[in-house]
């Protein structure tokens, strides 16, 4: 594969995670923008990694190594438990998300220098850097606008919109005359 290839997928993968990532962190989720480039990004690299491996193997007219396929696969699994145990839970705040993604990302740079993809793990690693500097301001102007103005959140209902808020409309006894005075009919008096 070549390296154009390589950094296009890449790139590809990059703006998918932020799109599918800003819908997030406009709804307020904990997985928002960073989290979900940073997965994006980590996915793309294992496959290319993955494909790079079975072509410079056919390239070199050897049959394909499983093998490595197979510890890069128990990478990827591996990595998804230490990072479980990255994520920690307070009440209804998650923290470690991009922590985990992050370490994720980095097993998929580590898999690509293992294999002697030093250019594509370059490319990686400023990618990665990215989403956690320039996209994580991102996140929090989001976070901080949304908290100033919860109007900008287009998901959100308004309190006037929503009616399950309304005392009168939940209230059992509002057609009942003998346990609700307001309800009367004045013409019966």
């Amino acid at each position: 594969m070549t390296f154009h290839i390589f950094t296009s997928r890449l790139v590809i993968a990059l703006v998918c995670g932020i799109l599918i990532g800003l819908e997030r962190q406009l709804r307020q989720r904990s997985a928002g923008l960073t989290t979900n480039s940073l997965v994006a990004v980590g996915a793309c690299i294992f496959i290319l990694v993955s494909e790079t491996v079975i072509a410079n193997a056919v390239a070199a007219g050897g049959p394909v190594n499983n093998d490595n396929l197979r510890v890069l696969a128990q990478i990827v699994t591996g990595i998804g438990f230490l990072g479980a145990g990255v994520i920690l839970r307070d009440g209804f705040t998650i923290h470690g998300l991009n922590s985990a993604a992050t370490l994720w990302c980095s097993a998929a740079v580590g898999s690509m220098c293992g294999y002697g993809l030093w250019k594509g793990a370059i490319v990686s690693v400023l990618v990665i850097l990215f989403i956690n500097w320039v996209l994580k301001s991102v996140e929090h102007y989001i976070e901080t606008h949304q908290k100033d103005n919860p109007a900008a959140d287009p998901y959100v209902k308004s309190p006037t919109a929503n009616n399950d808020n309304n005392p009168a409309k939940n209230d059992p006894n509002k057609n009942n005359p003998a346990k609700n005075p307001a309800n009367t009919d004045s013409k019966k008096a």
